[in-house]
């Protein structure tokens, strides 16, 4: 970071410290926070001309965030994405103005691009059980079949992301009936473990020709190391194509489909909540689409009035 004063360095390295082991940021984050960082204090370093001290960071005006903002935008950032980046400069500013007297005003001053937050689209009930059967079908060999299914039953089953069923081990199985998960932010809950979900793992195991291992990832890749989630992409991508349907029929729109079905079903939001791991309930809201029939069903059926 040769854009940066040892000091202001150092400072991020503690920031990022600080937001690990207090904030309980996930590797991703953190890197995602790195990279957020560096590159406006590694843009302001050229824009101003010099390495970015702790002092200078402080001397940063509106007219120099303008023109972050403005470059930003001009190498294709997305107004979502400049947003995220936004958001940790200004996360860093406010932990330096506690930690070291600075005041970054107009870094925190600085407005973030809007942009429209998009629904995530679920699938139905039908269209989620059609997808679970048509993964098996993308696998060369019979155990990466039954691997997949059971990646994907825990997904839409279980409401799992895939960093968490992938984070399994082998110390996990046989599934129990409820499985204690740590989750975003290091946050833990615990999940019910439908029968179908703790059978598809049995049936992947009995098949894989890897031995279980405590420590040891429960799903493995071809050669033996820890699956990656890039590889429950390809094989969902490809029942979606096989099925005809839509691209946002992803792994992560099982995880939508739980949270929705469940809704339908009658479940409480709040339970939802924390069977998804959610922080807040409005994070939760956005994963479970209603349908105006059954809102008015409620209505009619609850209001004194109608």
């Amino acid at each position: 970071m040769t854009h940066l004063s040892e000091g202001a360095a150092a400072a991020l390295s503690r920031w990022l410290e600080e937001e690990r082991a207090l904030a309980g940021a996930s590797g991703h984050t953190i890197a995602a926070y790195r990279r957020d960082v560096s590159a406006f204090l590694g843009f302001m370093a050229l824009h101003r001309g010099g390495p970015m001290g702790v002092p200078a960071i402080a001397d940063v005006t509106i007219a120099d965030m303008r023109a972050f903002l403005a470059a930003e935008r001009g190498r294709g950032l997305s107004s979502r994405s400049l947003a995220r980046r936004l958001s940790a400069i200004k996360s860093f500013c406010r932990w330096l103005a506690e930690r070291e007297g600075v005041e970054p005003t107009a870094i925190l001053a600085a407005r973030a691009p809007k942009f429209r937050k998009t629904l995530p689209r679920p699938l139905s009930e039908e269209a989620a059980g059609q997808l679970i059967d048509t993964v098996e079908l993308q696998a060369r060999d019979c155990w990466q079949a039954a691997r997949d299914v059971a990646v994907v039953t825990l997904l839409y089953g279980c409401g799992l992301r895939i960093s968490e069923a992938l984070s399994l081990t082998g110390r996990d199985a046989p599934l129990p009936e409820v499985l204690r998960i740590f989750g975003k932010g290091g946050r833990e809950r615990l999940v019910p473990v439908l029968p179908a979900a703790r059978l598809a793992v049995q049936d992947y195991l009995s098949l894989s020709p890897w031995p279980k291992e405590g420590d040891g990832p429960l799903f493995r890749g071809a050669r033996g190391g820890p699956l990656s989630p890039r590889q429950v992409q390809k094989a969902t991508e490809a029942a979606r194509m096989q099925l005809g349907l839509p691209s946002s029929a992803t792994p992560h729109a099982l995880r939508h489909s739980f949270a929705t079905h469940l809704l339908a079903a009658g479940g409480d939001l709040r339970a939802i909540q924390e069977l998804l791991g959610h922080a807040s309930l409005s994070t939760t809201e956005g994963y479970t689409a209603v349908d105006e029939s059954r809102l008015m069903r409620i209505y009619e059926a609850a209001h004194p009035r109608a």
